[in-house]
């Protein structure tokens, strides 16, 4: 056996996952992302008695199952190795994760450049304002630099273009100001409260996507069956996320585009969203809900029919403003055919959620390799084709509309409230689980291994703003700078949950 097949959310002896020798290993994988509807979800290394341990995570969406295949190095090699990213670009960010920290040489990786200039990076001589931005020498092109810090309320990460005139013909994009080591931390904290918070704080904006992640492997580690109201829980917190989240970034889009109606509508629609999230659990991003083995803040009907109320107020108007929007030229003339991300592009780079959608992948985990109440649901992703600014307002809205649904239709019956709580386990030694959430960014993914005393032995976070940063940079080619923003809004990507 080259591989483990196993389930979203499925935990598995460390031991039973195959150890192949590195050339089998990248053959294995290199093979299965060419295959129709896999792609890499996870590539990543830990040190594992003097040596790397190198996991590598292959969805299969069509049969909604994860390959799990492992390889062992020597800690720091004389030789390079040949390169996954050569084969197949998807791999390109991993590869230059795993060289920074660990200082794996590659013979031929197209790209092998700092990924976040991580606190624990293997040379620390490494500096980010030493950066080796790309250069072409022409008298007749300029580089435009733009950040780290940026006029809006944003947080630190640095563009450099190369400009013919007003027109972009590359765009780099250096992040990894941060250096915040969550990943360590999840080690270091023994307390799970401290690690639920710690999983709520990757990334501000995608507090339900991160820490359902985060509780589904915990419990999935400790053999504990959510409970329906948890589920329930979580589920709505996501799509109250993924509105709150699509409602701001029109209103941004907006901004950049000069519409301020449009800007002033949509922001005043996101506002009660959120605000319904406080008078839940007493904090707009839902931070305090989402916790392993229990619910502290129970869903009532109550509750429900003010949610209810919420929906049937802001739909007409969101729909009213979207439509109104979308019949502006002028508004119109900036959106369609600006920041195009082609299909090719997209599965060469293993792009994930709005970024895939947009372009015509069909890839989002609510269907691929749902969980919880998504399982019930028959999720049809919503795809465009074009690739544009517009495709990707367009995903928005639509999502909107069907988070809306989904929402109704679960309050239609509430679960009753699991009293009392079950006593959370501790996790099982020895143990590998992963956990895929599709927050409104995209496909998230977190995995965690156990030592022999059921504490962490490692831990390991994928943002979906890893995969789609390039995505941003190949969109903006041959487009206006004066169009950057806007584009750069379309995606709307997490510097924090890069910078890990």
């Amino acid at each position: 056996m080259d591989h483990m097949t196993i389930l979203n959310n499925q935990c598995i002896p460390m031991g039973d996952i195959p150890e192949l020798n590195y050339g089998d290993f990248l053959h294995l994988n290199t093979q299965l992302v060419l295959q129709q509807g896999n792609h890499c979800v996870n590539y990543y290394g830990f040190p594992a008695a003097g040596k790397i341990k190198l996991i590598c995570c292959m969805a299969d969406d069509s049969a909604h199952t994860l390959k799990i295949s492992s390889a062992l190095l020597a800690e720091v090699g004389p030789d390079r190795l040949s390169s996954f990213t050569a084969r197949h670009l998807s791999f390109h960010a991993f590869e230059r994760e795993l060289h920074e920290v660990f200082a794996i040489e590659y013979a031929d990786h197209p790209w092998l450049k700092p990924l976040r200039y991580a606190f624990n990076r293997k040379h620390q001589q490494n500096r980010i304002e030493n950066y080796p931005f790309y250069r072409i020498d022409s008298e007749e092109l300029h580089e435009v630099g733009v950040g780290p810090v940026h006029a809006g309320v944003i947080e630190p990460g640095h563009f450099r273009f190369i400009c013919s005139g007003e027109q972009i013909l590359h765009l780099e994009t250096q992040l990894g100001y941060q250096h915040r080591g969550i990943e360590p931390l999840f080690l270091s904290k023994k307390n799970l409260l401290q690690q639920t918070i710690l999983a709520e704080s990757i990334a501000g904006d995608t507090v339900a996507g991160h820490t359902t992640a985060f509780v589904n492997i915990r419990e999935s580690l400790s053999g504990d069956i959510p409970a329906d109201e948890w589920s329930f829980a979580r589920a709505i917190a996501l799509e109250m996320e993924r509105m709150a989240n699509h409602t701001g970034g029109l209103s941004a889009i907006c901004a950049d585009i000069g519409y301020q109606l449009g800007a002033a509508v949509f922001g005043r629609l996101r506002s009660p969203l959120i605000n319904f999230m406080q008078q839940w659990c007493g904090n707009r991003f839902s931070k305090g809900l989402i916790r392993a083995g229990k619910n502290n803040f129970p869903f009532t009907g109550e509750l429900g029919a003010k949610l209810g109320s919420l929906l049937d107020a802001f739909e007409p108007d969101f729909t009213e403003m979207f439509q109104t929007m979308k019949s502006l030229p002028t508004v119109m003339a900036r959106l369609e055919k600006t920041g195009v991300l082609t299909r090719e592009q997209a599965e060469s780079i293993g792009a994930v959620g709005m970024a895939a959608r947009s372009s015509g992948i069909n890839r989002d985990i609510r269907s691929s390799h749902p969980s919880g109440l998504y399982a019930q649901l028959n999720h049809q992703a919503v795809v465009k084709h074009h690739g544009d600014v517009y495709s990707r307002i367009r995903i928005r809205s639509d999502e909107i509309h069907q988070s809306m649904g989904y929402i109704r239709q679960w309050l239609r019956e509430i679960p009753l409230r699991v009293t009392p709580d079950p006593i959370i386990q501790k996790p099982a030694p020895g143990l590998f689980s992963i956990s895929l959430v599709e927050g409104w960014r995209g496909e998230i993914c977190h995995c965690g291994i156990t030592d022999k005393n059921g504490a962490w032995m490692h831990y390991k976070i994928k943002d979906p703003s890893m995969n789609n940063w390039l995505a941003m940079a190949l969109a903006v080619r041959n487009n206006e700078i004066s169009d950057f923003p806007l584009c750069n809004k379309s995606f709307d990507l997490s510097y924090c949950g890069h910078d890990l």
